[in-house]
């Protein structure tokens, strides 16, 4: 019951901390809000801060799925292509998801896409993401070059469409992602 509790307690400060983040980085800019700002206006510490996210930059790049993905790409047939296997695992992973905040997201990435410092963050992010993939896909019998060439064009297709889709209120998430596995595998082909 108290460990209950505290995750409770837990969630709802990062929660806070996370909203308080995005309307400071809306407001002023990411590079002009200092972490302090953000904990004071959540009203924890900055070792809180800390405690929940490890540096300014991961608020706006927590990224849950990677072990999904990995999972999808496993379950795909190794008779496809590496790019085959890959798109239609993230198609599969992604459609086994809870549909995300497209509000909440959205704003994550319009921050990102529209702060030039935090691009180098974007690829580093990615490259983790590309390390699960190719890992996967090796493990499978795929060549190391082929398996990252996949992973990188699947990646890239898929980071292109999210900053687009942050830019524009008229395009839906669902329907950007779908649109960027669509280009590397159209369905009429």
């Amino acid at each position: 019951m108290v460990e209950a509790r505290a995750a409770g307690r837990a969630e709802r400060t990062r929660a806070r901390l996370l909203e308080c983040a995005l309307e400071l980085f809306e407001r002023q800019g990411y590079e002009q809000t200092p972490v302090a700002q953000i904990a004071a206006a959540a009203g924890v510490t900055e070792m809180t801060f800390f405690r929940h996210f490890p540096t300014k930059s991961q608020v706006l790049f927590e990224d849950p799925y990677d072990p999904l993905i990995a999972t999808a790409i496993a379950g795909q047939p190794r008779t496809l292509s590496p790019l085959l296997r890959t798109v239609r695992a993230i198609r599969h992973a992604w459609t086994g998801l809870p549909t995300p905040d497209s509000n909440f997201v959205r704003r994550r990435v319009r921050i990102i896409a529209t702060t030039p410092s935090l691009r180098g963050e974007v690829w580093r992010n990615s490259a983790a993401t590309e390390q699960i993939i190719v890992e996967q896909l090796v493990q499978d019998g795929t060549a190391l070059l082929k398996a990252r060439v996949a992973a990188a064009a699947v990646l890239s297709a898929l980071t292109v469409a999210l900053m687009e889709w942050s830019r524009h209120e008229d395009i839906d998430l669902i329907a950007a992602v779908a649109i960027a596995l669509e280009t590397l595998e159209p369905s009429d082909g």
